[in-house]
């Protein structure tokens, strides 16, 4: 269970490579998608749904009107290959918490497999895959694509990268 499932103290946290508030008061905001794939393609993170960032940087809830709207919307973009890649979430992953009397929604990221990487946005992954930077979305460089899509394809991408087995000193091969 993640400690941010504990709204009460909403307050002690910040925006960082593992947190993004976004308000979403006029519904999803366009920049949800960008955060998405940024988490998926790094290590992972929560969006959070009806929170602003105060002037000292802490975080604090908003009015979110319809969360359940926000989440049915969410699920149904999520799953559509022209918004977004890959869908890498479980039920589990949205959920609608509390903290200070208003509703927030949680959408928790996980970071992607290998196999699903790169996590992008819309039809192109050369302009449309992110990865996360302190508490910003960075769009990745094409040769850092190239090697996700390589990675991706490759049948053992980890191969070559453990040393070669070496015949034992101690032998015990009496055959000469």
């Amino acid at each position: 269970m993640s400690a941010l499932e504990h709204l009460d103290f909403l307050e002690e946290y910040r925006e960082d490579n593992r947190v993004e508030a976004k308000r979403a008061q006029g519904g999803l905001p366009h920049s949800l998608w960008e955060t998405y794939s940024s988490f998926a393609n790094t290590l992972g993170g929560v969006i959070l749904l009806g929170v602003a960032e105060a002037e000292d940087k802490s975080l604090y809830s908003v009015p979110l009107f319809g969360p359940q709207e926000l989440v049915d919307e969410f699920w149904s973009m999520v799953r559509d290959p022209a918004v977004v890649s890959a869908n890498i979430l479980q039920d589990e992953d949205v959920q609608i918490l509390n903290s200070g009397g208003n509703p927030v929604v949680a959408i928790f990221v996980p970071r992607a497999n290998f196999r699903q990487c790169p996590v992008y946005v819309g039809a192109d992954p050369y302009t449309g895959t992110y990865y996360r930077r302190g508490e910003g979305d960075c769009r990745c460089p094409r040769w850092e694509v190239e090697a996700m899509l390589r990675d991706r394809d490759d049948p053992a991408p980890l191969s070559g990268l453990a040393p070669e087995p070496t015949a034992s000193s101690g032998s015990t091969d009496k055959s000469d």
